[in-house]
């Protein structure tokens, strides 16, 4: 018997929690900085509202009518529109995904369980920027650390996704995303009262049309689906385990509403405290591990709100870790003898075997590139511009084009005039607008 969600509340915090993760907190804010601030925000959450959406409600359904994990499940919607069984492998380009993107994001979340630990220890009181550049550099360049950070975060996600959905998944997430919002209000008090939220707020909302060029447009526009986890079978995996009676639009709505609320809340934080201590936006993905770590040194509790920083990073990474091991796990037990702890320590020792040859290339293994990008920069290139696009392309393409059209009204269950804006939204805008992403990615659009 397949396992379900309790209610609907969680499987509205725990697909949530899958999208909530380090790009929130850690790339949204970045990329914002770099891309021209309100005009990427403005742009963000268009594509979010316009294409975000109807992708999400499109992956919850194909999950929803399958009942199984991403390959099963793309097999069997297969089977019942009649087509041929090629598009299973839409749930094996997933599950690769999702054990791809862990083994590095595992290597950054560990990054984040560490500069926890140096903040509650006080390390970054009084600190200037060489000595946090100096402080950065020491630390990648340090296999051993690296691995047992590496470590620690993959035990603490195998240990959730063992204990299964109800147990693991669901309670997992019921603690942590509600932790991670009080964190993030905290933090948020904390920027009213000692940083430049004024200044934060202009920035983040202002409308500077000017800014807004082809490449900010299709920067916002890609980092709009790969924020909602959208194209990796992560979001599918979890439809699978909704109860028929839920309204796929009306969850899906809370969670896109949920993940963009904690990206902006996030950068509007994080904006305050750079502005209030003279730094640039505009720092790039050293942001939070260089320039943060500054900001906070200078400030009054710098110690006790670094490390409640650190700590909600560190939820948000672990909330998404969680789903992007969960359809290769749910492969296994469903397909194979292993039982669910079995099958999450070979999956999970997998990944950890993948980590070791990333966290090497920051160091040891630094030389070594192909193309002239590092291990690490393959994965996340691989991953990001290539795998998960396509994952979205394809399993919106296979909900309008090959899934019976009966299908998908019954699990979406919308009126007419709200199925046919899901329609063409899923039918023409979202394939042409990853499309898009897809060329600018690869550097074949000219005039970007």
């Amino acid at each position: 018997m397949r396992s379900h969600w309790s209610n609907r509340w969680a499987f509205i915090m725990a697909t949530a929690g899958s999208a909530v993760g380090l790009g929130n907190i850690w790339k949204f804010p970045y990329m914002a900085g770099t891309s021209g601030g309100s005009a990427f925000v403005l742009v963000y959450l268009l594509c979010v509202a316009l294409i975000g959406l109807p992708l999400m409600m499109t992956e919850v359904m194909l999950g929803r009518r399958a009942q199984k994990n991403p390959v099963d499940g793309m097999a069997h919607l297969a089977a019942e529109a009649g087509a041929t069984q090629v598009w299973k492998g839409i749930g094996y380009l997933g599950i690769a995904a999702g054990i791809l993107i862990l083994s590095f994001y595992s290597v950054v979340a560990g990054w984040v369980l560490a500069y926890g630990m140096r903040a509650a220890a006080g390390g970054f009181a009084g600190m200037a920027a060489d000595q946090a550049q100096q402080q950065f550099a020491a630390f990648l360049g340090n296999p051993v650390e690296l691995l047992l950070w590496h470590s620690v975060f993959m035990f603490l996600t195998m240990a959730v996704v063992a204990r299964g959905v109800t147990s693991g998944l669901e309670r997992a997430n019921r603690i942590m995303m509600p932790g991670l919002m009080i964190i993030l209000l905290i933090l948020l008090g904390y920027s009213l009262a000692v940083g430049d939220i004024r200044r934060s707020l202009e920035f983040m909302f202002r409308p500077d049309f000017s800014s807004i060029t082809p490449a900010a447009v299709l920067s916002a526009m890609g980092h709009s689906f790969f924020t909602l986890s959208l194209g990796m079978g992560a979001v599918m995996v979890y439809g699978s385990y909704l109860q028929r009676h839920v309204s796929i639009a009306r969850a899906s709505f809370y969670i896109v509403l949920t993940d963009t609320a904690i990206a902006l809340v996030a950068g509007v934080t994080i904006f305050a405290i750079v502005f209030a201590n003279g730094m640039e936006p505009a720092a790039g993905p050293g942001l939070i591990f260089q320039t943060l770590p500054i900001a906070f040194g200078q400030m009054p509790a710098g110690t006790l709100f670094a490390t409640l920083f650190f700590v909600l990073v560190a939820f948000a990474a672990w909330t998404s870790s969680i789903s992007l091991v969960e359809p290769a796990v749910s492969w296994l037990v469903e397909n194979t003898r292993f039982r669910r702890r079995q099958a999450a320590l070979l999956v999970g020792g997998t990944i950890w075997l993948l980590g070791l040859a990333v966290l090497l290339s920051f160091n040891v293994w630094s030389e070594i590139k192909l193309f002239g990008l590092t291990i690490f920069e393959q994965l996340d290139k691989l991953t990001t511009n290539v795998m998960l696009p396509l994952g979205g392309l394809l399993m919106a393409l296979f909900a309008v084009w090959v899934m019976r059209a009966a299908h998908a009204q019954e699990e979406l269950a919308l009126n007419d005039r709200h199925y046919r804006r899901w329609l063409f939204v899923t039918r023409y805008v979202a394939p042409a607008a990853i499309v898009l992403v897809f060329l600018n990615l690869a550097g074949w659009l000219p005039f970007v």
